[in-house]
């Protein structure tokens, strides 16, 4: 592997990886795509991608075996940041379309944007507003803009855990961040140099 880390991305059926492989292996990173838990004891650190819808997605997950192995990989201590939905299933729940168990890894839960606020899905281009200095947002300036796309946000149980925040009607979590646990919610892979910025630094961590 000349020194390089290995970067499992999580394929559990539910979204396009190329993206995100594309832009790991683009910053130097060796990649491997799993499909199964087989094989993520040899990851030195782990991404968890998603979009969709919660439910459809963590069901997915556990279908294919991936919940307790993950759960595992974190507790030994292994790197592991969830992009978009991924992010979301590091909480306790989401009350998309029903109430959904997520993966409890951080406190919080997931909900909607409320009814009377900006137009829903929130899509497009919006501010990351740092809320505490990390090294995951090494090099990214407070007020930085990334790429967005969700209906539903992380309401974060401890406010410890929150990197940066961004406004879209309401003020949530948008980056989080605990030991080695990580998640962003907008897709680092469309937005540009400050989202290859974060993977980066996830790489390099």
């Amino acid at each position: 592997m000349n020194g390089k880390s290995l970067i499992a991305i999580i394929d559990y059926g539910a979204g396009n990886l190329r993206s995100v492989r594309n832009a790991l292996v683009h910053l130097g990173a060796e990649v491997i795509t799993l499909s199964a838990p087989d094989g993520l004891e040899r990851a030195d650190k782990i991404v968890l991608p998603g979009v969709g819808a919660f439910g459809a997605g963590m069901a997915a997950l556990r279908a294919a075996g991936f919940e307790e192995p993950l759960k595992e990989a974190v507790a030994a201590g292994v790197p592991l940041i969830g992009i978009c939905l991924g992010m979301q299933y590091l909480f306790e729940s989401s009350d998309e379309m029903g109430l959904h168990r997520g993966l409890g890894l951080l406190p919080g839960r997931v909900t909607r944007f409320p009814a009377n606020g900006p137009k829903v899905p929130h899509i497009g281009w919006n501010q990351l507003h740092i809320r505490r200095d990390h090294p995951l947002l090494a090099g990214v300036e407070d007020g930085a803009y990334a790429y967005f796309v969700h209906s539903y946000y992380v309401d974060a149980g401890d406010p410890a855990d929150v990197l940066a925040t961004t406004d879209y009607g309401i003020e949530y979590a948008s980056v989080v961040a605990r030991g080695n646990l990580f998640g962003i919610q907008p897709h680092p892979e469309k937005s540009q140099a400050v989202g290859l910025r974060i993977l980066k630094n996830f790489v390099e961590l």
